[in-house]
């Protein structure tokens, strides 16, 4: 069963030893939700504008962190599942609520908790590596007159460009589920069924079966999301999805997107219910083309936007330039859109085991979209998470 282990923490954990190095800083603060779960593989369950969080991972000790009290059932049970990378004497909880006994501090107490926590681990004059200097951490750097917030943001989203063995594993483990969801669109598509009763019934089957792959795992469905007919002309919908439902001649995209353990992979795909029009046909084979070369475009030492580069070509010279809408990809990982996210203006040598998704598209209005999404690995070779048949035979739904 694919999990992240102690070897993964320990990669973590080396990644930001090296970055403390580097930019001279005794430690890293981090409080956006991705971040907190990539430094301590917590399942963040707040919103973090709301109930603020903060984990510290200080270069010599132990991480620390300060969480709100709604976590603290959570943190037990990570912590008995035996995923949870925090020692829990090392979180700090605050409460959202005056309590009578057992009294902890409040939401307006958070900055000086972040500040006392700082001061106890003995780094009230230290430089500070952060997420982000403002909000309640800004204001507990003002409890630390000595201490220097020093933003990082750029080179801390740099520490998850690679994945770890383990990462990759988990992701090719939720792309075969997304794999066997496909299966199951192009067996229940017909003229006639509503759009979003399909997609609901497509996430119905996919925590079925996850339950028999992965139980006692951590599934979450972030997409089945189908567009059916014109409104697939726009990449994210017409905005008027209610009550649609599928014509036949439809092209229709779809898009599947598990999450599992905390790493998302994409699997998109065009379906035709019924035999498509040569218009329609040319344009999927463009796109078609134009996704795998942006896959074989994901190769160690190449630059990021040559992925983009790849696929751009191929659409324009087959002369539908003027109908891309979109970059054709971005990192995974922890969350859908990871890092970096300006592939075709990236210039950096690709490294292996970056996970790209590789989702160039054709949008043609009053006719509909053309899309293709793969998640790839890079590599001298790359490889493809994801492996739903591509031709358009395999799209054609009779």
């Amino acid at each position: 069963m694919p999990t992240l282990s102690d070897a993964t923490r320990q990669y973590r954990h080396r990644l930001m030893q090296d970055l403390m190095d580097c930019a001279h800083v005794d430690a890293l603060v981090f409080t956006a939700a991705d971040f907190f779960q990539w430094a301590t593989n917590f399942h963040v369950d707040v919103q973090t504008w709301e109930r603020p969080i903060a984990v510290c991972v200080p270069r010599n000790g132990e991480p620390f962190a300060v969480m709100n009290e709604l976590s603290t059932h959570h943190l037990m049970m990570a912590r008995e599942r035996g995923h949870l990378w925090l020692d829990l004497d090392r979180v700090t909880l605050y409460a959202e609520h005056p309590r009578v006994t057992q009294r902890q501090p409040l939401l307006a107490d958070v900055p000086a908790l972040i500040a006392d926590t700082l001061r106890a681990a003995g780094l009230a004059g230290s430089r500070i590596g952060v997420d982000a200097a403002s909000g309640p951490l800004a204001r507990a750097a003002g409890l630390l007159p000595d201490a220097k917030l020093v933003p990082m943001l750029t080179e801390m989203r740099a520490l998850r460009w690679v994945k770890h063995d383990e990462e990759i594993a988990i992701m090719r483990a939720a792309a075969e589920l997304a794999d066997w969801v496909q299966d199951r669109y192009r067996e229940n598509i017909r003229p006639g069924r509503l759009v979003q009763e399909l997609d609901y019934s497509m996430a119905a089957l996919m925590v079925t079966e996850g339950a028999k792959r992965f139980p006692g795992e951590n599934l979450e469905v972030m997409r089945c999301w189908t567009l059916s007919g014109p409104a697939s002309a726009s990449p994210h919908g017409d905005g008027a999805s209610c009550g649609a439902r599928i014509n036949a001649g439809d092209g229709m995209v779809n898009i599947v997107i598990p999450r599992l353990n905390g790493l998302v992979i994409e699997n998109e795909r065009t379906w035709f219910c019924g035999k498509p029009s040569s218009e329609q046909a040319r344009y999927y084979e463009v796109a078609r083309a134009a996704n795998e070369a942006a896959v074989n475009a994901a190769v160690t030492g190449k630059p990021v936007s040559g992925i983009d580069a790849a696929a751009q070509a191929v659409i324009e010279k087959a002369g539908c330039g003027e109908c891309i809408r979109h970059r054709t990809g971005h990192g995974m990982g922890i969350i859908g859109h990871e890092y970096p996210d300006d592939m075709a203006f990236n210039h950096r040598p690709l490294l292996a085991n970056e996970v790209y998704s590789a989702e160039p598209g054709i949008y043609v209005y009053g006719l509909g979209g053309f899309r293709l999404d793969d998640s790839v690995v890079t590599g001298d070779t790359p490889i493809m998470l994801t492996r739903t048949p591509r031709t358009l035979a395999h799209a054609t739904i009779d």
